[in-house]
């Protein structure tokens, strides 16, 4: 099922006599995007499965949730539905907004990466009506591209992501009361990242990993998970390509230098792997950020 088909915000939009839309598409490795119009309308969210970033491009003056009446949306002005959030929208007036889906998973990942945090600590912070300029840029940024136009749909993509880390860095809150059990120490976590980025250039198996934890690799395999909000061999992946996507943007090597130093068995097994993930080749990935 894609992100689409199992975002509750995305459907219910969809389901409105009154909303429009203009615009979507599945940007690859987990990211949506849409453009909606809409008028005169109400809508609930109940309980996301996927993340939602909201940017009001024109309008939306008269928009408000019923629980919070007194404030108002209006150009400019971003919105954060985390997933699992529950909320109810009046829609009075005309309304222009674009949207940004992301997976728990792509929340996750950055948790661990950027923060050195478990993602069980952490939540995205719900928000209504923020004012943040850097994000309102890179959402127009983002309705001007082609997302039809697989040059353009790549770096849909690669601002996407740009989103996803600042949210975090600047969106992420500890959870209230929260007790965990289970899972990894901090620093045994914060050296089996090192490790594992050390060591992307090579194979890296679940065995190993758990050798490296002093675990058996069923022990192991589960503990990663509640740690890292996935299983190994996914992290271990994410990695492989976040620094591949940073290879091809910073650098000039050869796409068969990159699939090595990323540990991709030849050029093709990358291609492959990356297409998949991003919906485009390495080469017209950096292509297009150029």
């Amino acid at each position: 099922m894609s992100l689409l088909d199992r975002n509750q915000v995305f459907q219910s939009l969809s389901s409105s006599p009154n909303a429009r839309l203009e615009h979507s598409a599945e940007l690859g490795d987990g990211l949506g995007a849409a453009l909606w119009s809409n008028h005169h309308d109400a809508r609930d969210y109940a309980g996301p499965q996927v993340h939602t970033l909201s940017c009001y491009l024109a309008g939306g003056t008269g928009t408000f949730r019923r629980e919070r009446p007194e404030a108002k949306g209006a150009p400019g002005k971003l919105c954060i539905l985390p997933a699992g959030h529950e909320s109810s929208w009046v829609i009075n007036g005309e309304i222009r907004l674009a949207h940004l889906y992301f997976s728990t998973q792509h929340f996750a990942e950055a948790a661990v990466t950027l923060l050195d945090r478990e993602p069980r600590e952490l939540q995205l912070q719900e928000r209504t009506f923020l004012d943040d300029p850097q994000q309102v840029a890179r959402f127009h940024q983002l309705i001007q591209l082609d997302w039809k136009e697989p040059a353009e749909r790549l770096r849909a993509t690669s601002i996407g992501f740009e989103m996803i880390h600042h949210n975090v860095l600047t969106q992420a809150g500890l959870r209230d009361g929260l007790r965990l059990k289970g899972g990894l120490a901090p620093a045994l976590r914060k050296r089996l990242m090192d490790y594992i980025d050390s060591r992307l250039a090579e194979p890296i198996s679940l065995g190993e990993l758990a050798a490296f934890a002093a675990l058996s690799e069923y022990h192991f395999a589960r503990m990663f998970r509640e740690s890292f909000g996935m299983p190994p061999h996914q992290y271990v992946l994410a990695r492989r390509l976040e620094r591949a996507r940073w290879l091809l943007r910073e650098t000039a090597l050869p796409l068969g230098e990159v699939a090595l130093a990323c540990g991709f068995s030849s050029a093709s097994h990358f291609s492959n792997r990356f297409r998949a993930a991003m919906g485009g080749s390495p080469g017209a990935y950096r292509a297009a950020l150029r």
